[in-house]
């Protein structure tokens, strides 16, 4: 297991350690907005009139209409119906597990599927390849008594830079009760121009002949830079997850964040364009090494050489280098590109590469 790093600051396009400097190539912060001066100056600015949290009930008789117009511009954003903010991904997931389960609703999860999805504990992911795993789930569904059945998965395979194809929604079944759900916490504000997952599985939704009700999940800490969470799907859903108790006995997330996104529209942009230019780079760069695997246009490029991590160190490159989920599991090691990075940061990693394999 890889050594612990401590710092005492926000990580940039570089840390300081021990007296050090070092590039980071790590993290989710993928737009960079929690490190972009403009984007604190409006959570600043917003934070004056809001405070730093909103302790109060969501559905209680004193409500802050930044939310809703937040939720409209998100789901605007997105392509969605309706969206509902929580105070992060975890608890967005689990508003929508605990009221799948009190429709006495059938989990059946897809490989890898995040824990912010899990109706229990500990839950027995398939060891199947995805496209395998499709290929056999109408006739997984098939097998299950009558009644409601959820699918539950992630949006993408951020861990190991992988697309899913969802061509396989087509042939699910038409004659049960189907719910989709899908976290988009690594894809929203990279995806499709930033606006997520929600555009392909809708696009997916309108070719089928039976009904299939469709909710996606985020994290808004990752692209987004936004400590909380969001649920999208179509306003009658969206309705009912707000009525429960769960969601009305939650915490909202900081109202400041919310209304400084709000505002933030050219920052996001100009993420965004930047982001895209430093992926393109550094797919020009690093992948003739063969070294990674790596979703075209997306910002993570992950390698089966763990040894890359201690090498890149002793170069003052810090990469993404741990177990995940649980310290059980095996180090997965990838290169995070961000939109703080320069281009003279992306050569350096990829100007160290052949030095660092040639000698091995």
């Amino acid at each position: 297991m890889n050594e612990r790093i401590h710092i005492d600051h926000l990580p940039n396009r570089t840390i300081a350690h021990n007296g050090t400097d070092y590039l980071f190539f790590s993290g989710t912060a993928y737009l960079g907005m929690p490190q972009h001066p403009g984007f604190q100056q409006l959570v600043a600015q917003s934070m004056s009139r809001y405070g730093t949290v909103f302790g109060s009930s969501r559905n209680g008789n004193l409500r802050l209409g930044v939310y809703e117009e937040a939720e409209a511009k998100l789901a605007a954003r997105t392509g969605a119906g309706a969206a509902l903010t929580l105070s992060s991904g975890m608890m967005a997931g689990q508003v929508i597990v605990n009221w799948l389960r009190r429709e006495q609703t059938t989990f059946v999860y897809a490989p890898g599927a995040h824990p912010a999805l899990w109706h229990a504990p500990v839950v027995e992911l398939p060891k199947l390849s995805f496209p395998d795993w499709t290929a056999q789930l109408p006739t997984q569904l098939q097998a299950l008594d009558a009644g409601p059945v959820a699918i539950l998965m992630n949006s993408l395979e951020a861990v190991c830079s992988d697309y899913y194809d969802f061509a396989w929604i087509n042939d699910l079944p038409d004659d049960r009760s189907i719910t989709l759900v899908v976290d988009d916490s690594h894809g929203i504000g990279v995806l499709n121009n930033g606006r997520g997952i929600w555009p392909q599985l809708s696009s997916l939704q309108n070719r089928r002949s039976g009904p299939i009700r469709i909710l996606v999940t985020a994290s808004l800490a990752k692209a987004m830079g936004l400590p909380g969470g969001a649920v999208f799907s179509d306003a009658e859903t969206i309705a009912n997850l707000r009525e429960t108790a769960f969601f009305g006995a939650c915490s909202p997330m900081a109202p400041a964040c919310l209304d400084a996104y709000l505002r933030a529209d050219s920052l996001y942009a100009e993420r965004q364009e930047q982001l895209q230019h430093n992926i393109r780079l550094a797919e020009e760069r690093l992948l003739p090494s063969g070294l990674f695997r790596h979703a075209m246009g997306y910002p993570v490029f992950y390698t089966e050489h763990d040894e890359l991590y201690a090498q890149l160190l002793d170069h003052k490159i810090l990469i993404y280098s741990f177990a995940y989920p649980t310290a059980a599991d095996r180090a997965n090691t990838r290169i995070v590109i961000s939109a703080f990075h320069e281009p003279d940061d992306i050569e350096q990693v990829a100007r160290r590469l052949p030095q660092l394999f040639q000698a091995g």
